[in-house]
């Protein structure tokens, strides 16, 4: 019981830092509608989420984090710019032997209404100081930059929207990736050798049926990937270097990838505003794959905190940008948002 005391107070203590920095105060309630998670998540949330149904809510989830519910508060007030600070309990599911809690604490900032790289170098540069008395070891990446190679592949529509729906899920993205780089079987359509023979029975119509088979016909006609395409988003996978190292190895892998150099310049740009902000980017390290096993929102920026001690942890402190959550749940003019969360349980004891 103790433990879960001092470590609210040390959620609140660290919300009260993000208030004094000029966020407000928020509270969100745990039950969350379970719809809308579902439908910007897809059905993999469920192995995360505590589900129930409520009467009138229908079905419902305990709050598996604050983010959602926090865009979705600031969208309906209406309001452009704007700070948020909270603290509280977020649920996640564990697996069967799991050591980990299925109830946590959590406290953290989000910051709506910025799109430059200087809110990004300021959020960073916000917990860095706070968790400066802790052994951690900070990580940035850049989901956007990701995305913006697949996007660039010389291949078709469809086949770079498989790739980026599946940019979250490392081992089936490689899978798709591999496959697309070899020439497909031939498939024939076949598209009237159902016709007379019977009724239709469950959800697929016909037409459903005949849009699959015309979209496997495109597939199988389709062009693989090139290969060197494949060794240089490989090679762009594998950066892991200091920030200015990093930077200059994805300069060399622009040159196959050109798709990629308006993310890079975004990201010089943002080594500069961290170093304006007091960061010691000469040390700070850069992964190209970081942040893409966490929940689909972030496409851009992102950072930890890690624990050197526990590689087996989750980060400390994590966060990013989330643009596309914003748009999803708001239209096109919903405003940029930034964010990030502290998890006080997971903060080396020494200095708690």
């Amino acid at each position: 019981m103790a433990d879960k005391v001092a470590l609210r107070a040390e959620a609140e203590r660290l919300k009260a830092a993000f208030v004094a920095s000029g966020a407000e105060p928020v509270e969100t309630d745990v039950l969350q509608p379970a719809d809308l998670l579902l439908d910007l998540y897809g059905e993999d949330i469920r192995g995360r989420a505590f589900v129930t149904h409520d009467p009138v809510m229908g079905e419902a989830m305990l709050r598996p984090d604050f983010t959602m519910p926090v865009v979705l508060a600031h969208l309906a007030a209406g309001r452009g710019a704007a700070r948020y600070a909270y603290s509280g309990e977020v649920f996640r599911r564990q697996d069967a032997g799991s050591r980990r809690p299925a109830e946590f604490l959590q406290a953290g900032l989000e910051i709506f209404g910025a799109a430059g790289p200087e809110v990004e170098a300021e959020i960073f540069a916000t917990f860095a100081a706070l968790l400066a008395p802790y052994d951690l070891a900070p990580v940035t990446g850049d989901i956007g930059l990701l995305t913006a190679a697949v996007d660039g592949l010389d291949t078709t529509p469809a086949r770079r929207a498989a790739l980026r729906r599946h940019l979250w899920r490392p081992r089936r993205f490689k899978a798709l990736l591999e496959r697309f780089s070899r020439p497909a079987a031939s498939r024939s359509a076949a598209g009237t050798a159902f016709e007379g023979r019977g009724p239709e029975i469950g959800l697929r119509t016909r037409d459903d049926v005949r849009a699959r088979l015309a979209a496997l016909a495109a597939d199988a006609a389709a062009p693989p990937i090139a290969r060197s395409d494949i060794n240089a988003l490989d090679a762009l996978l594998a950066v892991r270097e200091t920030a200015p190292n990093a930077l200059s190895q994805l300069r060399n892998i622009a040159v196959d990838l050109p798709a990629i150099t308006p993310a890079l310049d975004r990201l010089a740009r943002r080594h500069e505003s961290l170093a304006m902000a007091g960061i010691d980017i000469e040390t700070l390290e850069f992964e190209a794959t970081y942040g893409r096993t966490t929940l689909e929102y972030y496409d851009g920026f992102v950072f930890g905190f890690l624990r050197p001690d526990r590689p087996d942890l989750p980060p400390a402190a994590s966060g990013g940008r989330y643009d596309a959550l914003t748009r999803a749940l708001g239209g096109a003019e919903a405003p940029p948002a930034i964010g990030g969360v502290i998890r006080p349980a997971l903060l080396p004891e020494a200095a708690r």
